[in-house]
């Protein structure tokens, strides 16, 4: 997927138009459909306003991380829970492992 279909995927998966998403971003709507269909690449400034406008890295809108979408709020997610003592990480790692498990396990017995 190109860095402009995968904007325009993001942009209609949260119901913003193109005009919309100009407005936030500051540029036009021909522009983001220029970006969109491939003919222009945007600036880093600009790809990184678009990028927070929908919610996602900009890594996921160049194709860095194409195996799911990354959004802000997992990404601060994460963050936080670096930031805590080793012993607190330890036990959110814990119930984190748990719950994958537990899911993996109940979709293999579904089967």
């Amino acid at each position: 997927m190109t860095f402009g279909e995968r904007i325009a995927l993001q942009r209609k998966q949260l119901k913003i138009s193109q005009d919309e998403l100009a407005k936030r971003v500051g540029t036009s709507a021909p522009i983001i459909g220029r970006y969109e269909r491939g003919e222009i690449k945007p600036s880093i400034e600009m790809a990184k306003k678009i990028a927070d406008e929908l919610g996602v890295t900009v890594d996921y809108l160049i194709g860095g991380s194409t195996s799911m979408v990354l959004d802000k709020k997992l990404l601060k997610r994460i963050e936080d829970i670096e930031a805590l003592p080793d012993e607190e990480k330890e036990k959110i790692y814990y119930f984190i492992d748990m719950a994958i498990t537990y899911n993996k396990t109940k979709k293999a017995y579904s089967r």
